[in-house]
């Protein structure tokens, strides 16, 4: 979305503090002269302990507690219209009868049909009690690091629903870059919404702007339509960055008569959609809109991933193979391949470690320098040395520091980053020419070629459900959430603390140690 357009809905006054000081970590991380442990160690300090939390008040753990679930209580129908009544669900697997006008008289069947989520089942959001806030990767409330259990809503279907499918004129629209799944997403949907008996669906071409641009047409959709698109990648609606005003929007949606609203989106994206279910509000208008969180770098916090991240892992090893052929075969071969990760290096460091081929991973968490006799350039010297060649895979957010900063940015309000692969290409060719030793430098940057992709099968069955309980969710009568897999388990969260903060790589983290065992490289400061 463009940032002149939405702005994201500003934190939960306990996560304000929170996402300040994640972004006072990142911009301060870009000084590569800050020792990474003392930029983390500056952060957690204040990530790890909420704010307006007494500790001292014996009951501070119950009062966490409760504000905590205050927090995620999602957004319901009832919340606007006190006299909602609700139907029993026409989502019933046990009866396959197709839904006709009447299908209130006798359907589902009318045998119990124990297939259902209760509201009030809930997931844990946190699972493991660790005794120290010193142990590798620790997530503590206070500082004794008590233990202090989080509840987030369940996802799934529900015995009852608020909205009558035959008076359902649903609408998908897709934001943002491509990325591996977003057809598998849409497929379900679709697929969802007609078993339901819903008989009005359309998507929304070419993100927001399709709301506003009078040579868009909405498109209908049915599983004829989708039955097969999941074969390919890209999207079938097509995406855009930036759009009209959340008011253009909500005015076109009354216009159309859309009542439920599925958005496939990022950060920006889901601002968007907080946006349009809050104007909905205010209008006092019948709407669910639920996200969908699709970012292929894997940054949105509380989740386990984020759809599109296992098919670009898996995708990167084809770039990073190739580089490490030519690396290989050649005398003094160095390979640098660039991956997606604007401010999180997750495809970076799970790449690295799936490849086994890499020996120095770099990411925008983790600050380095490149000379210098601990830099980058210098252990790539000892590589050669030793090895006779080198790979090395780069996130496309590392290194800003060494980069003229333009203050561009794009329609949805991301600062234009520079391209940091070009930079270490030529900064390695300039080294090794002074210093008289012959390299050979292969660079790779599989960007595109990764997000358009079809999504491999994890992902196929991640987008799957995701898509299939955004449905579920939408029928429950609620609106202004955001679905997604926490430990394992699929849930529905309040958009605002789905885009509160970007979620980081944590260098204290086990996954990122496990990441420098594989490459042994050391710290570069």
């Amino acid at each position: 979305m463009g940032g002149h357009l939405f702005q994201p809905a500003p934190p939960h006054s306990d996560n304000e503090e929170l996402a300040v000081h994640l972004f006072i970590f990142y911009f301060a991380a870009q000084d590569a002269s800050t020792p990474s442990s003392l930029l983390w160690a500056m952060m957690l300090h204040n990530l790890k302990s909420p704010a307006n939390v007494d500790f001292s008040d014996p009951e501070w753990k119950v009062k966490f507690q409760t504000d905590f679930e205050k927090r995620f209580s999602i957004p319901h129908i009832t919340d606007i219209f006190e006299d909602a009544v609700p139907i029993p669900s026409t989502f019933c697997l046990r009866s396959r009868t197709p839904v006709s006008e009447d299908f209130a008289d006798g359907y589902p069947s009318d045998e119990k049909w124990h297939g259902y989520i209760n509201n009030n089942d809930r997931v844990l959001l946190k699972v493991i009690h660790y005794s120290s806030p010193t142990s590798a990767g620790a997530e503590c409330v206070d500082p004794a690091c008590t233990w202090v259990e989080q509840w987030v809503h369940r996802a799934g279907p529900r015995e009852e629903i608020y909205f009558k499918p035959e008076e359902v004129k649903a609408g998908i629209v897709t934001c943002g870059g491509l990325c591996p799944g977003l057809n598998d997403v849409i497929r379900q949907i679709v697929i969802t919404l007609e078993i339901y008996g819903v008989k009005k669906i359309v998507g929304i071409p070419f993100g927001y702007r399709g709301f506003s641009d009078e040579e868009i047409t909405e498109m209908p959709l049915s599983r004829k339509v989708v039955q097969n698109i999941h074969l390919s990648g890209g999207s079938l609606l097509g995406v855009s960055r930036g759009g009209p005003n959340v008011s253009e929007i909500v005015d076109n949606m009354e216009e159309k008569g859309i009542n439920m609203l599925f958005v496939l989106g990022g950060n920006g994206t889901h601002a968007g959609a907080n946006a349009i279910h809050n104007e909905c509000r205010k209008r006092r208008l019948r709407v669910a809109v639920v996200g969908v969180p699709k970012t292929i770098d894997n940054d949105i916090p509380l989740m386990d991933k984020t759809f599109g991240f296992d098919t670009a892992v898996e995708e990167a090893q084809r770039a990073i193979n190739s580089a490490y052929i030519e690396a290989h075969s050649a005398y003094h071969g160095i390979g640098v391949v660039k991956l997606m990760g604007r401010s999180s290096g997750f495809i970076a460091m799970y790449a690295s470690l799936a490849s086994g081929q890499i020996d120095i991973c770099l990411i925008p968490e983790v600050p380095f320098h490149l000379h210098g006799p601990h830099g980058v350039l210098s252990h790539l010297k000892y590589l050669l040395e030793t090895k006779g060649s080198a790979v090395m895979c780069v996130a496309e957010g590392a290194g800003q520091n060494f980069l003229q900063k333009t203050n561009a940015t794009d329609a949805s309000g991301n600062i234009i980053l520079g391209d940091i692969g070009v930079h270490i290409q030529q900064e390695t060719k300039k080294y090794f020419k002074e210093i008289g030793v012959p390299a050979d430098v292969k660079y790779i940057d599989p960007t595109y070629m990764i997000r358009a992709c079809r999504a491999n099968a994890s992902d196929g069955i991640l987008c799957t459900v995701l898509g299939q309980n955004a449905v579920h969710g939408a029928f429950a009568g609620y609106s202004g959430i955001s679905v997604g897999i926490c430990n394992t388990h699929y849930v529905y969260l309040p958009i605002p603390e789905v885009i509160s903060y970007p979620r980081v790589v944590d260098p204290n983290s086990r996954m990122w140690h496990r990441c420098l065992t594989s490459t042994g490289q050391p710290d570069f400061l």
